[in-house]
């Protein structure tokens, strides 16, 4: 029995990251999709293919094995049983050292045609390359959440995700590097989304909807297809349009990721209750608030989740989205609360989340017949985030236009004026 190794295959599963158990399941599931049924592959099953003692895997694993490579058999280093014949086979024939040499040297020999040369050889596009982008992409992360809103962070990942399409087309690729490629595009796209929705472009940022939407579905990544439905129930919510925005909740929230993570499960409903809010339902703000809370308290820390998710979302994010409903609500002691917790948790990389908290919590302030607490507050807010992020402009008009109307005579209001005034000279 031949039992030489298969260093080539073992030579592919390193290079992209696959140990025998999960090649195993990768190919059970192209079998599923090629054939309509499960496959019954395991790990002992990719063991036997590199120990050799497997030399041609049987056809459904075999077509499955080439689905998920982007390579053929022979290309993977396994070698084709010999056909039945009725006239006796040569002594060659039947040596599968020498088919397998044969085989191999014909494979060398089209490698060095391909990269002789006057002959363009195609790029391999590997994991290497994903895990470049996903650098690029905690880059926007960050940048969003110093600035948020702004133009150039959306032009930025519009034209990364534009790149990581490039790239799709720049050489080969298994289907697991392709899907990792599109589920990149998407969270790019995703990117230059939130940054039009926060910077109150709607009509842009639907545009970038649509298009995240579609690569998401071709990626199959859940976690990327929830941030972009997530958004899209925030970007409806903003846009005054509650029936549009607990629809696109409604996909993100039931996606199966949410019953398999507690974390997303909370932040669904952390966004359901601004939602909520939103419409004026104090029963359904209070109940998915609740519900949200203890799907927090129930989530693993040491779980795996994205960066877009571990930068962003925790206790101080939760009161955020609290104060956000409470604040719509009228329910304005309750929205301090809240303001006052997010603003002790949030961490230092959120700038933009802290300039609109202090603004809320200013504006909670003034409806509860403070004034002078309340300018203090808004007072606070950096110059860059006053001038700059479009949300933060408009709420902290919106706060001076009701400075002005409940405290007419009150010297606070001429404080206020002095201190935008240092604003639009700092802008």
């Amino acid at each position: 029995m031949d039992t030489t190794r298969n260093t080539v295959l073992e030579a592919w599963m390193t290079e992209h990251g696959y140990s025998s158990n999960s090649l195993a399941e990768a190919v059970n599931r192209a079998i599923e999709r090629l054939a309509g049924r499960p496959g019954g592959l395991d790990g002992s099953s990719v063991r036997a293919w590199k120990a050799g003692r497997v030399t041609w895997p049987k056809s459904a694993a075999r077509k499955a094995l080439e689905e998920v490579t982007g390579l053929p058999a022979v290309a993977l280093g396994f070698v084709p049983r010999s056909r039945p014949s009725s006239t006796p086979a040569s002594p060659q024939q039947e040596d599968p050292d020498m088919k397998r040499r044969t085989l191999v040297g014909s494979i060398a020999a089209a490698a060095a045609a391909a990269a002789a040369p006057g002959t363009a050889s195609p790029r391999r596009i590997g994991m290497s390359d994903v895990n470049r982008l996903n650098k690029r992409f905690a880059e926007i992360i960050a940048s969003d959440h110093r600035h948020g809103g702004q133009l150039g962070i959306e032009q930025r990942a519009a034209a990364l995700a534009d790149e990581t399409l490039n790239l799709q087309n720049a050489g080969s690729a298994t289907q697991r590097v392709r899907s990792n490629l599109y589920a990149s595009a998407a969270a790019f796209r995703s990117s230059a989304m939130w940054a039009a929705i926060d910077g109150r472009r709607y009509d842009v940022a639907k545009a970038h909807m649509r298009e995240a939407q579609a690569l998401a579905e071709m990626s199959g990544d859940q976690a990327i297809k929830f941030r972009i439905w997530s958004h899209a129930g925030t970007m409806y919510r903003h846009m005054g349009r509650p029936a549009d925005a607990f629809a696109a909740n409604d996909v993100a929230r039931n996606l199966h990721l949410t019953r398999r993570d507690p974390l997303f499960a909370s932040l669904g409903l952390a966004r359901q209750g601004a939602i909520y809010g939103a419409a004026q339902d104090r029963t359904g703000t209070r109940r998915a608030f609740e519900q949200s809370q203890d799907a927090m308290l129930r989530a693993d820390p040491a779980d795996y989740r994205p960066v877009w998710m571990l930068a962003f979302y925790d206790q101080a994010e939760l009161d955020s989205l609290a104060l956000s409903a409470h604040l719509a609500l009228g329910d304005y002691s309750t929205a301090e609360y809240h303001a006052h917790r997010c603003l002790s948790a949030l961490r230092p990389h959120m700038i933009r989340s802290r300039a609109i908290a202090t603004t809320r919590l200013a504006h909670a302030q003034l409806a509860q017949g403070a004034p002078d607490a309340a300018t203090a507050t808004a007072i606070k807010v950096p110059a860059e985030a006053a001038t700059r992020h479009a949300r933060v402009t408009r709420m902290l008009q919106e706060f001076g236009a009701a400075l002005r109307a409940t405290a007419p005579g009150n010297s606070i209001v001429q404080t206020w004026t002095k201190h935008t005034a240092t604003w639009r000279m700092a802008a």
